[in-house]
């Protein structure tokens, strides 16, 4: 679960973090510029270095990042909705809603880890309506096959001649329900989907659709009958969250919310797919120096030096961690990645992808614990 320290770094879309307005990187020529900014009284920013080289600096990161203002105000102002809608039906956690629009952003795929009645299936169907797009829910079961989710070929009796049927990974938005309650075959199904964003039955490959985004629950492993995912499944997901329990007063607006009513039904689509898919192509061209590239590499290095862990994570992880940082940038309202973007990230990115050492568990440390060490570790890029 994420810490609350590392929780309350997740921004809400449309809000700046003040921290993050402390630096702000850019490449000048070849090298790392840092610019270095004072709060004014006014609320203003007041750069140490002259305000007509701040913007010189500031144009130079649009040009390199092929990002305009425009396409920034479009992430905000999406985003800020999808939130918005979002908020109507998940109580009290504006900081993990942030974070699954972020990974959708990222286009990446979410998993969502908890107890049982929290309101992970909620969530994901909240991001899900909120959307105007394909979207299918599949409750994973142990009696799930492989074929009901990607699809399989029936013989048609009419044309004499096989046909494909698509299975519920068809959509743009799949919800997976209880995702570890699957056996591992049924589960490896996914590992092409989620990847490659194609399925492969029969000899055939049949591309998905676009955008394409995998929102899964599961129950923590100590639960009745549920198989733990592999390294593998876990590691395709992009970041892992936990919803946790609601303050007493959320708790209470749940009551009066959902009490005589369903928030879900009322629900209505704020966005459809084609302007996700925009998006997530404004998201990509955002900049990341050199340097914030390195101390990602760093970060992700020293979990596969410590001692503490007996898997570190992957290079996978390293881009992950990269796209997910973009997204948080953006939705920040800046079109450059700071090092506080990747210190926000590192936990719901990397924890689900390391495995402690025996020594690690017998002290009941945390991945949390062994990522703020790592970080407290890590040099910050310069």
């Amino acid at each position: 679960m994420m810490s609350a320290q590392m929780r309350a770094l997740i921004p809400i879309p449309g809000e700046k973090s003040e921290k993050s307005e402390n630096l702000a990187f850019a490449n000048t020529g070849d090298e790392c510029r840092e610019v270095v900014q004072d709060q004014g009284k006014t609320g203003g920013n007041v750069s140490s270095i002259g305000t007509s080289h701040e913007e010189t600096v500031q144009d130079q990161v649009m040009q390199k990042s092929g990002v305009d203002h425009a396409g920034l105000e479009l992430v905000t102002e999406v985003a800020n909705r999808i939130h918005a809608a979002m908020g109507t039906v998940i109580e009290g956690k504006p900081d993990v809603i942030s974070t699954a629009i972020t990974v959708l952003l990222a286009e990446g795929h979410l998993l969502i880890e908890d107890v049982p009645g929290v309101g992970k299936t909620m969530l994901a169907k909240a991001l899900a309506k909120s959307i105007d797009c394909s979207v299918r829910r599949v409750q994973f079961t142990p009696d799930l096959l492989p074929s009901d989710i990607t699809g399989v070929s029936i013989f048609n009796q009419d044309l004499q001649d096989f046909e494909f049927r698509q299975g519920a990974i068809f959509a743009n938005v799949v919800v997976g329900d209880e995702i570890n309650r699957a056996s591992p075959k049924t589960q490896s199904a996914l590992l092409e989907c989620m990847e490659e964003g194609q399925v492969t039955v029969d000899g055939q490959t049949y591309d998905l659709h676009k955008p394409f985004v995998v929102m899964a629950t599961q129950n923590p492993i100590e639960m009745e009958g549920t198989y733990p995912l592999p390294e593998a499944q876990r590691d395709r997901f992009m970041a892992r969250i936990s919803m946790g329990y609601p303050s007493p007063e959320a708790e209470i607006a749940m009551l009066d919310s959902h009490g005589g009513a369903f928030p879900l039904q009322d629900m209505t689509s704020v966005t459809d797919g084609d302007t996700i898919a925009k998006l997530i192509e404004i998201v990509r061209t955002l900049h990341a120096s050199p340097a914030i590239k390195r101390y990602i590499v760093d970060l992700v290095t020293a979990t596969r030096a410590t001692p503490a862990l007996r898997l570190g994570a992957s290079p996978r992880a390293s881009l992950h961690l990269l796209r997910a940082s973009r997204a948080y940038a953006a939705l920040a309202g800046r079109d450059h990645v700071l090092p506080d973007d990747v210190q926000a990230l590192l936990e719901p990115v990397l924890a689900h992808r390391m495995i402690s050492s025996a020594q690690t568990q017998v002290a009941r440390r945390t991945s949390a614990d062994i990522l703020h060490e790592i970080v407290s570790r890590v040099p910050l890029p310069s």
